[in-house]
C-alpha cells in the first residue's frame, strides 16, 4: 500500500492543517513525499507555491498516479475525505449518514471554527493592522481555543454517540481535526480549562502510533528543545 513516491505534501511543522493530513496518511499506512514549506519564513508566499495554491496555505497535496489529475489538492478536509476515498481501511467516517453529518459537523467545529482564527496570516494582520503586541496576540489565542474547545467538550459529554473516541471507539476525521488543535496549542504552551472529555479522547488518540508519529514537534523542521 504504502507508495512514497505516489504523494507530494507541501507542509510545515507547526501547522495543525498539515498535522491532520499526516495522521490520516499515518493510520492507512502511506508515507508522502513531503516538501517543507516555511511559514515563518513567507515561502508560502513564493510565485512557485503560489502556483500550486493561490491561497498561500498550507497543506497542498499532489497525487502523481498516472491516472489521477494533477490538480493540487488543498483544504485539509477536503484532503482527508480524498485520502479515505483513497484507501478505505481503516474507515475515518462512520457508515450511516446520520453518524458522518455529526463526524464532519465536530471536525468543521475545530477545522472551520476554530483553527482559521489562529493561523499565521490572522496574526500578521492583527499585529499590523490591527497593531497588536504580543500580549494582545495571546490573549486572542487562549480566548479562541477556549471558546471552540469548551463548545466541543459540551456536545461530546452531552452527545451518546461520544464513545472512546469523539464518535463511537474508532478514531474518525472528527478525532483527527481535535487533535491537531490540542498539538498546536501545546506548542504555544496554552492550557484550556474545563475540558475533560476532550483530554480523555486525546489521551487515547495519543496512544496510536499514527497519531503520536504526527507531533509537530518530531517533523523536519521544528525547533529542538
Amino acid at each position: 500500500m504504502n507508495d512514497p513516491a505516489r504523494f507530494e505534501l507541501f507542509s510545515f511543522w507547526r501547522t495543525s492543517a498539515t498535522y491532520r493530513v499526516r495522521v490520516a496518511f499515518n493510520l492507512k499506512g502511506v508515507q508522502p513525499q513531503e516538501h517543507n514549506v516555511d511559514l515563518d519564513a513567507g515561502e508560502q508566499r513564493s510565485e512557485a507555491f503560489l502556483k500550486i495554491n493561490p491561497m498561500g496555505a498550507i497543506p497542498a497535496l499532489i497525487d502523481r498516479d498516472p491516472g489521477r489529475s494533477k490538480t493540487p489538492l488543498t483544504q485539509s478536509l477536503a484532503i482527508l475525505e480524498f485520502i479515505d476515498e483513497t484507501y478505505p481501511a481503516p474507515a475515518l467516517l462512520p457508515t450511516g449518514a446520520h453518524g458522518r453529518a455529526r463526524v464532519r459537523s465536530l471536525a468543521a467545529m475545530l477545522a472551520a471554527d476554530t483553527h482559521p482564527l489562529i493561523t499565521p496570516r490572522v496574526r500578521k494582520y492583527l499585529t499590523t493592522a490591527g497593531h497588536f503586541d504580543d500580549a494582545a496576540w495571546r490573549a486572542w489565542q487562549i480566548h479562541w481555543f477556549t471558546t471552540g474547545l469548551q463548545a466541543f467538550e459540551q456536545r461530546l459529554a452531552g452527545e451518546p454517540e461520544t464513545g472512546s473516541f469523539c464518535h463511537g471507539d474508532t478514531p474518525t476525521i472528527a478525532d483527527i481535526c481535535l487533535a491537531s488543535i490540542v498539538v498546536v496549542m501545546r506548542v504555544f504552551k496554552i492550557e484550556v480549562a474545563g475540558i475533560p472529555t476532550v483530554m480523555r479522547i486525546m489521551a487515547a488518540c495519543e496512544q496510536l502510533e499514527a497519531f503520536a508519529k504526527a507531533d509537530p514537534r518530531k517533523q523536519v523542521g521544528a525547533p529542538q528543545a
